[in-house]
């Protein structure tokens, strides 16, 4: 009985260990990225490669994706606010659901999911292949060549998908709401003018994807280079990507929802 608990106790050490040396390698990992950063920004080809790569082949889910949610906002905002008589507020619910919740998160998910695990596959298959190593060899940088333009184009991208997925969504709330239902368009969109404030909203939403996009970005160039060289590695790293961004998106969105609305 002695045993077993003792070979639990040393099994739990073992794995708190490994996970604090591991967050210990992430925040050397990050420090690097930013120390390699001035390669992704001297040849900005570079970045503008990767912003392709990350922003515009994730537009069409995103674009679709606000569509469809803003319209099902109109549709569930319309029938609790006719309940009170306040059905011409429905652009104010669908435009501060928006910018302030569901544009910033949920494109961070559709961003982790897409682009996130691409950066991940591919940065782990360039170390399957030893083409990292294959630069070390030359006396290039991967980090600085390879890691740092990926990631500083996810950040660029999360902001613009984001504001794009809040704007489809709205004219979605709109097509419901005013062309399907039958909302007055002058009450729809003069309520939402004169509700939605423009750094308590706006700005507070653009700096949650900014950080959104940080934060995924580096979890997917880190899996990445940290994959094992093998197949299942670079297939658990790409898994790893996805659940790690979506629930670190849904840790920093409450946390920064509780400093930025708390005296509202």
């Amino acid at each position: 009985m002695l045993d077993s608990v003792t070979g639990m106790l040393r099994d739990l050490g073992r794995h708190v260990i490994g996970r604090i040396a591991r967050l210990g390698f992430a925040a050397r990992f990050f420090l690097g990225v930013l120390w390699g950063s001035g390669t992704a920004w001297r040849r900005f080809q570079l970045t503008i490669r990767e912003v392709f790569f990350s922003g515009i082949h994730s537009l069409i889910i995103i674009l679709v994706s606000g569509l469809f949610v803003g319209m099902v906002l109109g549709l569930q905002g319309y029938d609790t606010l006719q309940r009170y008589g306040s059905s011409e507020a429905l652009g104010v619910l669908v435009a501060l659901s928006l910018v302030r919740e569901l544009g910033p998160v949920v494109a961070g998910l559709l961003f982790a999911s897409r682009a996130g695990s691409a950066i991940t596959a591919e940065i782990g298959l360039m170390k399957a292949t030893e083409q990292l190593t294959a630069m070390e060899m030359m006396a290039v940088d991967p980090v600085a060549r390879v890691v740092a333009p990926r990631f500083w184009g996810g950040v660029i991208s999360m902001p613009l998908l984001a504001a794009m997925f809040s704007a489809i969504g709205v004219f979605g709330g709109y097509l419901v709401g005013v062309v399907l239902i039958g909302v007055d368009e002058g009450a729809f969109w003069s309520q939402m003018q004169a509700a939605v404030d423009f750094r308590l909203d706006i700005v507070n939403g653009i700096i949650k994807s900014v950080i959104f996009g940080v934060a995924v970005s580096l979890i997917a160039v880190f899996e990445g280079y940290d994959a094992p060289p093998t197949a299942e590695g670079v297939s658990g790293a790409t898994t790893r990507t996805v659940v790690t961004s979506s629930l670190a998106i849904l840790a920093l969105d409450f946390v920064l929802t509780a400093f930025m609305f708390r005296g509202l």
